[in-house]
């Protein structure tokens, strides 16, 4: 009798595959990137922490199609990005792709209902009514629609991003800081969002953060030093994240 092992793979909503970045040439060049493959799995919040130049926003840019890779691969879902010439990866990263600020970035003349939608307006469609209805109900903006951002507080400003960036029901959802600009109250708030989003909607967040406590409330954080992948951690708590940080630090 013989027996068959199945092995079953979780699908990934982004990956990049012996990621190399380099910037500038010869003797003043830096390798923001040194060889690394990360994948991040489909219906995850993973935080990506490293110390001050490791990386960490290089690899998030790199993923999400900012910026291009020296060598190696970075692929949304199936898409090698590489592959895509220019208007096909701004249609990717419109379409598959969003993106939540440490500033915001809400256009000052819209209503918060507008912002919301913009980039579907921008796309020439109106999406899935239904599906922004209920993200609305998710963020919690049912009674600030018709507010434009100058009266909302920052912790309503950066919920009205975070409701932007699912409202076209991407694959992957990358935060950069997100939290940077608000306080603990409000930070807060905003993490637990994106967490409840990721849960309730099944979607996939990538998060850039230097804060063990932000760090805290993602499924998983990935760890940089120096441009490579050193570690990664489940289920992280504020005081593992940050005993881990402490081992990065250099006795002065």
């Amino acid at each position: 009798m013989t027996t068959t092992t199945v092995t079953t793979t979780t699908p990934t909503a982004a990956r990049v595959v012996d990621a190399v970045k380099v910037y500038g040439s010869g003797d003043t060049s830096v390798r923001a990137l040194d060889g690394v493959s990360v994948d991040f799995p489909v219906g995850r919040f993973t935080a990506i922490m490293g110390p001050s130049g490791s990386g960490k926003s290089t690899l998030m840019h790199c993923a999400a199609g900012l910026d291009t890779l020296t060598s190696g691969t970075a692929h949304i879902g199936d898409t090698e990005l590489s592959s895509l010439d220019d208007r096909r990866l701004t249609l990717l990263r419109r379409d598959r792709v969003g993106f939540v600020f440490q500033s915001f970035n809400l256009v000052p003349t819209l209503t918060v209902a507008e912002n919301i939608t913009l980039p579907l307006d921008l796309a020439g469609g109106k999406g899935d009514p239904e599906w922004v209805d209920a993200l609305i109900d998710v963020v919690g903006l049912r009674d600030r629609l018709h507010h434009r951002p100058s009266e909302l507080s920052g912790g309503q400003q950066q919920r009205v991003a975070v409701a932007r960036a699912f409202a076209g029901q991407p694959d992957v959802v990358f935060a950069d800081e997100p939290t940077g600009n608000l306080d603990s109250r409000s930070g807060g708030e905003v993490l637990g969002l994106l967490g409840r989003t990721v849960r309730q909607t099944a979607r996939t967040v990538v998060m850039v953060t230097h804060d063990p406590v932000a760090a805290a409330h993602a499924d998983e954080v990935v760890f940089l030093a120096d441009g490579r992948l050193v570690d990664r951690m489940e289920s992280p708590t504020a005081d593992k994240v940050l005993d881990r940080m402490k081992a990065f630090e250099v006795p002065s």
